[in-house]
């Protein structure tokens, strides 16, 4: 066990951990949310709950808003800053030791970009942001078809699937391979990686987790620094190769960045659409009207987002003492924000808890975040799933759950990890998508 992982795991997991059993035993709301089967299964009923308490109100160490105004004002706030909680300080000679046995590249310490602020973020973010113009999306979109029907066709037809493996997790999978130049064999390992490394977005994770996720990162940037060296030898047109070639990120910040891509690029797009099947078939009626409106799909992956984000809550750190909400809030203290509760807030959504694929104002959620931390790769993330959810509906019309869909045991990011359906008898004539 390395030394630097038992710090880090008792820092920011282990004591969280031995604090949520004692709220959970007390049957704290913010607790059962984020530390109980509840939060996994049911979070809407304790999101409501928890908002009847206030804009702005303690739970245990932390504060927590699930107010819309509020999430997005202090996403936008730059007297907050990205960061995980850390309830313990060294003292300075078990500081200089840890930092002389840096942990391997991942999405939730420095220079993730998910965990930095001005000006590194944007030192960080600017040469990765060329690859997610509209321009670099529209081009995507042709590959994004062509691996959607790939897909398709290898499901069987009338016949048992699991949507998540078999095909809500291989679509995205494949186009950021692609965009950071992995092989088409290396996909599986990457699947196999995310899984482990996703339980570090969340609070409180037991050792065993928190190791292998640790562990499974060391594999990840091993691979990673090969795969670097052959793009420096024989860079290829992809992000990656692009980044290689500037010379701006140094081969720990390219490590960094090509894992959360990589990490970001699918996990997000995979909850998203296996949400959107899900909450289609509870919908018959909105899958109906899709069906002969099919122009209302961007809008449907909007109103997805909104009732039921991939991602359902981040933090932010006070950087400075303010009052907010009427509250005093020091410096130094964690905000966890609810996206799932800001995208229920009332206030901005009428009557919230209605799946409405028509909903006007929809793409006012905050799915995606928002300020200079807003997900880079959201308007792939939409083309991918609008496309890969018509093209699932339209080929098997008669699509149905075969049993109760497996929740993936993870609070922040929210999904299924198993999808079992009846396929159905395939549509034999399909009008190609435009």
């Amino acid at each position: 066990m390395k030394p630097e992982y038992i710090f880090r795991w008792v820092n920011q997991h282990g004591l969280i951990r031995v604090a949520k059993k004692a709220q959970l035993r007390r049957g704290d709301l913010f607790a059962r949310l984020n530390g109980g089967p509840e939060g996994i299964t049911n979070p809407y009923a304790l999101i409501e709950e928890l908002r009847g308490e206030g804009g702005l109100h303690r739970a245990g160490p932390v504060w927590i808003t699930m107010d819309h105004a509020l999430v997005r004002e202090i996403l936008r706030d730059n007297r907050f800053g990205a960061g995980m909680p850390a309830l313990l300080r060294p003292p300075g000679f078990a500081r200089r030791a840890l930092a002389r046995r840096p942990i391997p590249a991942n999405p939730v310490d420095p220079p993730s970009m998910l965990m930095i602020d001005q000006p590194e973020h944007t030192r960080m973010r600017k040469p990765v942001a060329a690859a997610f113009t509209p321009r670099a999306i529209g081009r995507l979109r042709d590959r994004v078809v062509t691996v959607t029907d790939e897909l398709l066709a290898a499901l069987p037809d009338d016949g048992p699937a699991d949507l998540v493996g078999q095909f809500a997790a291989q679509v995205p999978i494949a186009i950021i391979s692609e965009m950071l130049g992995f092989p088409d064999r290396d996909r599986e390992m990457f699947l196999q990686w995310g899984d482990a490394i996703s339980p570090l977005l969340d609070l409180g994770i037991s050792w065993n987790a928190h190791e292998r996720a640790m562990r499974s990162s060391e594999e990840v940037q091993r691979y990673l620094l090969a795969h670097i060296e052959r793009l420096r030898a024989e860079p290829g047109d992809d992000i990656l190769s692009s980044l290689v070639g500037k010379g701006e990120l140094s081969t720990y910040e390219l490590c960094a960045s090509a894992t959360l891509l990589m990490g970001a690029g699918f996990e997000t797009t995979v909850n998203l659409i296996g949400k959107g099947i899900v909450l289609l078939l509870e919908h018959p009626d909105q899958l109906a009207r899709l069906r002969v409106e099919p122009e209302l799909w961007p809008g449907a992956v909007e109103e997805i987002l909104r009732f039921d984000p991939p991602v359902q809550t981040t933090a932010r750190v006070a950087h400075a003492e303010m009052e907010l909400a009427g509250r005093r809030v020091r410096k130094g203290a964690t905000v966890v924000l609810s996206l799932a509760g800001a995208n229920r807030d009332p206030v901005m959504f009428p009557d919230p808890a209605r799946f409405d694929i028509t909903r006007a104002n929809a793409k006012e959620h905050l799915g995606f975040s928002s300020g200079i931390h807003a997900c880079l790769g959201a308007s792939l993330a939409r083309m991918e799933a609008a496309h890969a959810l018509r093209a699932l509906f339209e080929q098997f019309p008669d699509l149905r759950l075969s049993g109760p869909p497996r929740r993936r045991q993870l609070y922040t990011l929210h999904g299924y990890e198993a999808l079992p359906v009846h396929t159905g008898p395939r549509a034999r004539a399909r009008q190609p998508i435009g």
